[in-house]
C-alpha cells in the first residue's frame, strides 16, 4: 500500500482494536466480512466511500446510514472510521476491511488459547484439498455455486476443527475476491503470522520430526530471522531424506531428491 493507505489503516486500527477488547470477535468478523462483500458487489458505493476528493465526514455519514440497523454499532464505527480516511486505491479499503475481519476471527482463537490450532487446521485443510483432485476441482471451480462450496467446506470441517477455522475456510470459498482457494488461505495464514509478529516456515520432510528436532529447527530459524518461527510440517515420501524449508520466497532445500536432481543435471551437462 502507498503512504496514504498505510496511514488510513493505522487510523482505522485504533478503532478496530478498541472494539475487539470489549466486543465479540466472532460477531465483528462476520459483520466485517459482510461489509467487504457489500463493497465488492457495489462499485458505485465503493467508489463513493473511497473517493479521496470527498470529505471524510460525508463518507462516514453515508456508510453509517447504509449500515445502521444491519450490523452492530461497533462495526459501524470501525467502518465509518476507515471510509473517512484517504485511500490511494479503492482496493486498499476493501482489503483492509477483509483483513480486519480475518484478524477478528483470529482474535477469538487467541482468546481461547487456540491460535496455534487454528493455523495448523487451516494449513492442513489446504494440503488435504491440494492432495485430492476431486475435492480441489469442486472447491476451486470458479463457476460453481459459492454457497454450495461453503456448505461442502463446513461439512468437511464441522466437529473436526475450531469454529474460527470453519469460518475462515468457508469465507475463502464464499468470497475468494479473485484469488485461488489455496492463495486465499495462504493470505489468511500470513495475516495470522503478522498479527503474532512471527514467521511461518513450511517444512517438507519424508518422516516425522521428533520433538527435539522440531524445537532445534524452530530455534535455529528464530536465530537466523530474529523472530519466532511457526513450523508447518508437510510429509512427502518422494523427498527420500533431508528437509526442505520455505519461509516466504526463501527456500533452503536439503533433500536427497534435490541432490539427486543436481547430480543428474551435472552428468547430463
Amino acid at each position: 500500500m502507498r503512504g496514504s493507505s498505510r496511514a488510513a489503516v493505522a487510523e482505522g486500527r485504533q478503532s478496530f482494536e478498541t472494539v475487539l477488547m470489549s466486543g465479540d470477535p466472532a460477531v465483528v468478523a462476520d459483520e466485517l466480512f459482510a461489509v467487504t462483500a457489500l463493497l465488492d458487489d457495489n462499485a458505485t458505493l465503493r467508489r463513493g466511500v473511497a473517493d479521496p476528493s470527498r470529505e471524510g465526514k460525508d463518507k462516514a455519514d453515508l456508510i453509517t446510514r447504509l449500515l445502521h440497523g444491519k450490523v452492530s454499532n461497533e462495526t459501524v464505527g470501525i467502518v465509518a472510521v476507515l471510509v473517512a480516511q484517504r485511500w490511494a486505491q479503492e482496493r486498499d479499503l476493501t482489503d483492509t476491511v477483509e483483513r480486519f475481519a480475518v484478524e477478528a476471527s483470529l482474535k477469538g482463537a487467541e482468546d481461547a488459547g487456540a491460535i496455534d490450532q487454528v493455523e495448523d487446521e487451516l494449513f492442513r485443510f489446504e494440503r488435504i484439498v491440494a492432495g485430492n483432485p476431486e475435492l480441489r476441482d469442486a472447491i476451486g471451480n470458479r463457476s460453481g455455486d459459492a454457497a454450495g462450496k461453503a456448505d461442502l467446506v463446513a461439512g468437511l470441517l464441522q466437529g473436526k476443527a475450531r469454529p474460527e477455522t470453519v469460518r475462515l475456510a468457508r469465507q475463502s470459498v464464499l468470497a475468494p475476491r479473485g484469488r485461488r482457494f489455496d492463495r486465499t488461505l495462504e493470505e489468511y495464514l500470513d495475516i495470522a503470522a503478522e498479527r503474532r509478529q512471527q514467521l511461518t516456515a513450511v517444512v517438507t520432510t519424508a518422516v516425522d520430526l521428533t520433538q527435539e528436532q522440531h524445537a532445534r529447527l524452530a530455534g535455529a530459524l528464530q536465530q537466523i530471522y530474529s523472530k519466532p518461527v511457526q513450523l508447518q510440517i508437510v510429509h512427502d515420501e518422494d523427498v527420500i531424506g533431508g528437509i526442505r524449508v520455505q519461509i516466504g520466497d526463501e527456500v533452503v532445500d536439503g533433500t536427497v531428491l534435490r541432490r539427486l536432481d543436481e547430480a543428474k543435471r551435472h552428468l547430463a551437462g
